[in-house]
């Protein structure tokens, strides 16, 4: 039979072998974690290697993914659809096995790790979903959701200040499904950890309200399994397991030292190190032996096929509770969902009026979250003036699982990877709200979501030097614009009630990309449409005003500042002149439209062009060309009320028109 320390020992030769052959990764990391993985995954994860995305694995977060040959051996030996050729390929171009582990590209990754820190959130967001659908779905003698997460990190993860957002939720919660693992090996890339890193891990975790495991060594398997016993036998506090490893173990002369956290060991050394861990065999090479050990595919199919009876009885005994557990799970929207949402946004423009479109957000909501059971909201620390708090909503606490609303505290990135976690777990889409300046604390995660192509859903409000009095460190200038620049993002701000309805049905159909939501503090009119103007809101951008035949000049506007451009067009109408507006929530989208329909809203021939936008103006420059102008933001604001401050900095109609008029 072969010995544990064999089947550990696979993990670290393929992991220096493909960090070898790239001459690029992290080593050390998978060398020193070898021995807990190889106990977690032979003996405690359920997991399927023939069935990834089965909807009741445990799911598993390398948050210190640096260290990805670790998840990437793991997932080959296990017998997933990940080739030793892929192994191979590691970090060269369109490899599954790229540098850090990707979501999307090798089956089994859970979410895209590098990042430090945001991987142990995610899986926080992981375990907050199962504990939500547990509550939601299960029922006595029915326990068809009933997983584990299970995350490793290192100290970068727990320096990282992300990571105490997280993980101080994470216990105030109860989530007694988390457990995490720490690589205690005292090393970074400069070198040993406490020059820089001396807090106490296990009292810190204590004192969040974790079940904390310290002291493990983490190159003793019947240490780390007992640890992971304890942990299970713990149901109401997430679990840290504290494990004292070796850095590259096994390296004659690299070990426990930061020369193989982030380089290749070179080829003598690697040589060196398979002679002292007694591993005969050559470059990414496996015996069958090994290979056998490691086999999780029958058993796997096993756990699933147990788990798929009883679903079968939990269906005969809930037939409309598994039926709307399969839908969710799959991300399907409701068969009746289109025809549902048409209606509920044309019952939104005949009741139209004069609102903050941070009101008009929570409407939606409310109208949304009665048709979607799957919506999970929440807030950090704002939700009162966000407003995120639908009548139906439900706060999660730690003995009140059966939830769909998060109050996330002061804790902005936090709650935005929690989302993306959330979004990965299935089953729920996640919204998260906060002032749109303090988007600039959660940039990170806004990234990766747009980086994994999940559907979360970021809802910011007071959106400009609207919010008035709270001042410069409150109004955002630059924050819609920078936005807007993230690959694969959709940002809206709408200016009314049935433009936030409409961004709010986008984003929630979205299923390959996250959306962000830019809303007002302040009150902005109904601006009354078409049926056909209602449908191409839709586009990113349409024609709100028109004139008969070619206009002399459009006016490009978004949010607050449509109605400005509306009454200047009316003005300068008086005037003999015809002025086109055309309102345009989203950029991103219009400028993914076809040619012809966005030639359509800006005919080519007409150079005249004014962009109106409380917000830095280089963004805007596309869209007015040479010869047109742009009122804009390109400072800073000033502490006053939001009315006095639209004056002072040119947002008015007599500035519109001005403008239009120096670009005729």
């Amino acid at each position: 039979m072969t010995s544990r320390r064999e089947l550990a020992n696979a993990i670290r030769a393929l992991s220096m072998d493909a960090v070898q052959k790239a001459n690029s990764g992290h080593p050390g990391a998978p060398m020193g974690m070898a021995d807990i993985a190889e106990v977690l995954w032979n003996d405690f994860m359920s997991h399927n290697p023939t069935n990834p995305s089965w909807s009741n694995r445990d799911r598993f977060v390398l948050s210190n993914g640096h260290g990805s040959m670790l998840i990437y051996s793991l997932l080959h030996l296990a017998g997933y659809d990940l080739s030793i050729d892929d192994l191979k390929q590691f970090r060269q171009l369109h490899s599954r096995t790229a540098g850090h582990p990707e979501y999307g590209y090798a089956p089994g990754v859970e979410t895209t790790t590098g990042p430090l820190g945001q991987g142990i959130t995610n899986a926080v967001g992981m375990a907050i979903a199962e504990k939500a659908l547990a509550a939601q779905f299960n029922r006595d003698g029915h326990d068809i959701v009933n997983h584990k997460t299970y995350a490793f990190l290192g100290d970068g993860c727990l320096m990282e200040g992300i990571s105490h957002e997280a993980c101080s939720l994470a216990g105030t919660l109860g989530l007694g499904n988390l457990i995490a693992f720490w690589d205690d090996n005292g090393i970074s890339i400069d070198g040993h950890v406490d020059g820089w890193f001396t807090d106490n891990t296990p009292m810190r975790f204590e004192s969040y309200g974790w079940h904390v495991i310290a002291d493990v060594d983490g190159h003793n398997p019947e240490a780390i399994a007992d640890a992971i016993k304890a942990a299970h036998a713990v149901t109401d506090k997430p679990s840290m397991i504290c494990c004292k490893t070796i850095i590259g173990f096994g390296s004659p002369n690299k070990a426990g030292s930061h020369a193989c956290h982030g380089a290749a060991l070179g080829q003598p050394e690697v040589d060196l190190t398979k002679e002292a861990l007694g591993w005969k065999y050559g470059a990414f090479e496996v015996p069958a032996e090994v290979y056998a050990g490691w086999d999780g595919k029958a058993k796997g199919a096993a756990a699933e096929q147990a788990w798929d009876t009883k679903f079968a009885a939990y269906q005969a005994a809930h037939p409309e509770l598994a039926s709307e557990f399969t839908r969710r799970m799959a991300g399907d929207l409701p068969a009746t969902w289109a025809a549902d949402a048409e209606a509920f946004v044309t019952a939104v423009n005949a009741e139209a009026k004069t609102t903050a479109t941070r009101l008009s957000s929570l409407a939606a909501i409310q109208g949304f979250a009665d048709l979607l059971p799957e919506i999970f909201g929440g807030s950090a620390d704002l939700g009162c003036s966000n407003m995120t708090e639908w009548k139906g909503y439900k706060p999660m606490r730690a003995n009140k699982p059966d939830a769909n609303y998060i109050n996330y505290g002061v804790r902005e990135f936090g709650m935005s990877a929690i989302m993306n976690g959330l979004a990965l777990h299935g089953g729920v889409i996640p919204f998260g709200a906060t002032f749109l300046m303090f988007s600039e604390y959660a940039r990170n995660a806004l990234r990766m979501a747009s980086l994994m192509k999940i559907r979360s859903i970021f809802v910011y409000t007071h959106d400009s030097i609207g919010l008035g009095e709270d001042g410069p460190t409150h109004q955002p200038v630059e924050q819609t614009a920078t936005l807007r620049l993230i690959p694969g993002i959709q940002v809206w701000r709408p200016c009314d009630a049935v433009e936030t309805t409409i961004s709010w049905k986008a984003a929630i159909e979205r299923q390959n990309g996250p959306s962000i939501l830019v809303f007002s503090r302040q009150n902005l009119p109904h601006m009354p449409r078409t049926p056909a103007q209602i449908a191409a809101i839709s586009r990113g951008a349409y024609v709100l005003v028109d004139t008969d035949g070619q206009p002399d000049a459009i006016i490009i506007a978004t949010g607050s500042e449509v109605e400005l451009a509306v009454k200047a067009a009316e003005q300068l109408k008086a005037a003999g002149k015809k002025i086109r507006v055309v309102s345009m929530p989203s950029t991103n989208i219009f400028d993914a439209q076809d040619a012809a329909y966005r030639e359509s809203v800006l005919p080519a021939c007409v150079t005249q062009r004014v962009a109106v936008e409380a917000g830095v103006t280089d963004g805007w420059w596309k869209y007015v060309g040479t010869n047109g102008k742009i009122v804009g933001l390109d400072r800073f604001g000033e502490s006053a009320p939001a009315g006095d401050l639209f004056k002072e900095f040119g947002f008015t109609v007599d500035n519109v028109v001005k403008h239009v008029e120096m670009v005729l």
